[in-house]
């Protein structure tokens, strides 16, 4: 129960709407109890937000047709300084903020909100997204980059 501001606001942000939200999380804590023998000696929010992450992907695979992109490692080649970016969406309205995030392919959403909002290392993101430390790192470059654009096209940054 202490991480499961963290396990809606990811569902959220996967489901793109409060309802949607709640009924992915509502399983994934129904999963989460039933599986709860299995989370010894590990961090127990990272395994809860991977039973949301994929009660998520499951939920929106059976109820939305719109498919999710899923693209390879080696779409991510490059990995460009994030210090200039990040500093820079403090002073973004918040409505044009959630709109650019919105407007983010599913997995460069994903690790955005798991590092800015929820605060995960990039070893605990890829645990969740079973995926390398690197094509996290990839994802969020593109995922701050594309976002920075986004904002700047609509003259929010």
């Amino acid at each position: 129960m202490p991480h499961l501001d963290a396990a809606y606001n990811l569902a959220r942000w996967l489901a793109g709407n409060d309802h949607d939200a709640k009924d992915i999380t509502q399983e994934a804590c129904l999963r989460a109890f039933r599986f709860v023998g299995g989370c010894r000696n590990s961090d127990g929010r990272a395994w809860l937000l991977t039973i949301v992450r994929n009660t998520a992907y499951s939920w929106l695979k059976k109820n939305r047709a719109q498919p999710v992109v899923s693209m390879d490692d080696d779409e991510f080649a490059e990995i460009e300084d994030q210090s200039c970016a990040a500093g820079s969406f403090h002073r973004v309205d918040t409505d044009a903020l959630r709109a650019a995030l919105e407007a983010l392919p599913l997995e460069f959403r994903e690790a955005l909100v798991l590092r800015e909002l929820e605060g995960l290392s990039y070893k605990e993101i890829a645990e969740i997204a079973e995926v390398p430390v690197g094509t996290v790192m990839s994802r969020l470059a593109r995922a701050r980059r594309q976002l920075q654009g986004g904002l700047n096209q609509k003259g929010n940054l």
